[in-house]
């Protein structure tokens, strides 16, 4: 592909749709940028440019959702930022046997929304107060506030996914509610401005990504529960 191509799509990377929970956002910073000129062109442009950004954090894209059972799909775009093994929060109601947890972290940069690892049916929703610590931190997941869902699969197995308002992000947007049925990949919820996703998986999971990969929500695959190949071996080049 040319350069000139290169650039065109990039461009177009921009123009995806915005999701509704936006609009007032950018409607806001729009109104706000109108006033700015009237004041300076310079505050005009500066106002723009943030009228841009919210729109552009807000965007929701299509995703090419993998329909084969047993995988386990990324809850969120951004950097799987911890994979270990254990207890999970009792708030959760999962017991105190070791899970998984595979930790997925956004930053103001990436796609926001949030998408079901897996079909099923969300059995529990937990909302739980807490602090706004960075959500890159390991107790993040005991200390900030989140939101929680559990959904139980076909075959009855329990998936956590945890929502974890960050530094800077000051509210977790839900789209769905106990006892509905969603499928994978589809939308749940939405975290504004930089957050944590994690994902409580059976015990004996094996991930499929590694700490430092770039995930893709909806799209990419974390694990496969009907598979025990062992964890794959990866390398920065």
């Amino acid at each position: 592909m040319s350069q000139n191509g290169s650039v065109f799509n990039s461009i177009l990377g921009f123009f995806v749709p915005i999701h509704p929970d936006g609009h007032k956002f950018v409607a806001i910073a729009a109104i706000v940028a109108v006033l700015g000129f009237l004041f300076s062109n310079v505050l005009g442009l500066l106002l723009f440019i943030i009228v841009v950004y919210v729109a552009y954090f807000f965007r929701d894209p299509e995703r090419i959702v993998p329909q084969q059972a047993g995988l386990i799909i990324a809850a969120a775009d951004g950097r799987v930022s911890m994979i270990e093994e254990i207890s999970p929060p009792e708030e959760l109601g999962l017991g105190p046997d070791m899970r998984l947890k595979v930790s997925i972290f956004l930053s103001v940069f990436d796609v926001h929304i949030n998408r079901a690892p897996v079909s099923g049916e969300i059995i529990e929703k937990i909302y739980t107060p807490g602090l706004f610590l960075n959500a890159e931190l390991d107790k993040a997941s005991e200390d900030n506030e989140r939101s929680s869902l559990i959904i139980e699969t076909i075959d009855g197995k329990k998936i956590a996914v945890v929502a974890i308002a960050g530094l800077i992000a000051r509210r977790i947007v839900g789209f769905v509610e106990k006892g509905q049925r969603i499928g994978v990949g589809e939308r749940f919820g939405l975290i504004r401005f930089g957050s944590r996703v994690d994902v409580y998986l059976p015990q004996g999971t094996i991930p499929l990504v590694a700490v430092g990969q770039t995930a893709i929500g909806g799209e990419t695959v974390i694990a496969d529960l009907s598979q025990n190949d062992p964890m794959r071996e990866t390398r920065a080049i």
